[in-house]
């Protein structure tokens, strides 16, 4: 009997488990951050009113804004603050087996220069996080949220890092890039600490080209040129060349143009790779070793784009699962992969490449 008969009466394999990595759990007010600050901390908010500035210049024209209109509590809070809704509508319906809490509440992203008080804030979201999450659910897994200021980013880093449920650093994509040498001790301390790094756009995300973004749709698509930013300052700085096992998870920005950055910057790097001695193998051999993206946005690809984009990727490894929750454009596992794909790949995508990469 030929192999390929072989192949063919063997049964059809199925969903080994879901792992979710992006969930956006949110904060009713940052009220809920005060019983984890000082008391010289809590008065900024408590009495003199701070609130993170809205940076966006658009609404979303949308009824619940950037939320699914069920994911709103009965109390009318936050969507994505009440934990047993999120169990229910996430966990519990589609059978997760681990859910990523990537938050929403950067600041690294938010303060400009007032870094003490945004590490603090830090540190009582961290808390508030291990305490009102993940202490609910094991399947729940947390990202460590950071100041911008190293030392203080590398100091929160260390605090937390021993929480058995941690297992990423969230750097949000804003307007600065992460590669720069002075964000280093930031990957170092992670990579010394079994942490992954986490990269997921924020409200402060700027465009090549000067501020043009005048509507949101413009905003939202220029995502991908912030990630692209931030990839290739990564590799030039010679991140992975100081940190080989480092591992990092660009979220929320698609993976369509992954391919099109990787050769575009295999060619620059030839012509041009003495700028950069530090930097020693091909970029895009960072991009298929320590690079890892997500579905999220799905683009409604056809099987066909779909496994075209796979190929020029050189690697099934390279994609994980992400729905988005609680936000309008969620992606539910039972919808993502197109129809088609094998069996063995879209485990990969919806399971095994999440587990591989978090180590569970």
């Amino acid at each position: 009997m030929s192999t390929e008969t072989k192949l063919e009466k063997q049964p059809k394999k199925t969903l080994q488990g879901i792992i979710d990595t992006d969930v956006h759990h949110e904060i009713k007010s940052t009220r809920d951050l005060l019983p984890y600050m000082s008391e010289h901390w809590q008065r900024y908010i408590r009495d003199y009113g701070w609130v993170p500035e809205r940076s966006i210049p658009f609404n979303q024209i949308r009824k619940e804004t950037k939320y699914r209109m069920d994911t709103r509590p009965e109390d009318g809070s936050t969507p994505g603050s009440d934990f047993n809704l999120l169990k229910e509508q996430l966990l519990d319906k589609h059978n997760m087996s681990y859910a990523v809490l990537t938050g929403w509440f950067y600041e690294a992203s938010v303060a400009k220069g007032w870094y003490e008080f945004a590490a603090a804030r830090a540190s009582a979201y961290n808390d508030y996080t291990i305490e009102q999450w993940l202490s609910k659910d094991k399947r729940l897994l947390g990202s460590i949220t950071i100041p911008q200021d190293p030392v203080a980013a590398v100091k929160e880093i260390e605090r937390v890092a021993s929480h058995p449920q941690m297992v990423q650093v969230m750097l949000p994509i804003a307007d600065f890039a992460w590669g720069d040498p002075m964000y280093h001790p930031i990957f170092e301390a992670a990579h010394r600490n079994g942490l992954k790094i986490s990269m997921h756009l924020s409200a402060t995300i700027t465009a090549q080209g000067g501020d043009f973004l005048r509507y949101y749709v413009a905003w939202r698509s220029v995502h991908p040129q912030a990630y692209m930013t931030q990839t290739i300052s990564l590799i030039t700085n010679g991140v992975f060349d100081k940190f080989p096992d480092l591992q990092v998870a660009l979220v929320e920005g698609g993976f369509e143009w992954v391919p099109f950055m990787m050769h575009r910057m295999d060619s620059a790097y030839k012509a041009l790779r003495a700028e950069t001695p530090w930097v020693k193998r091909m970029p895009s051999d960072y991009f298929r070793d320590n690079m890892r993206f997500t579905t999220q946005p799905w683009d409604d690809l056809t099987p066909k784009q779909f496994l075209n984009v796979i190929d020029m990727m050189g690697s099934e490894d390279m994609i994980m699962y992400a729905s988005d929750y609680p936000h309008w454009d969620f992606d539910p596992p039972e919808r993502t992969i197109p129809g088609g794909v094998s069996e063995t790949l879209k485990n990969k995508i919806l399971f095994e490449n999440a587990r591989n990469f978090y180590g569970l």
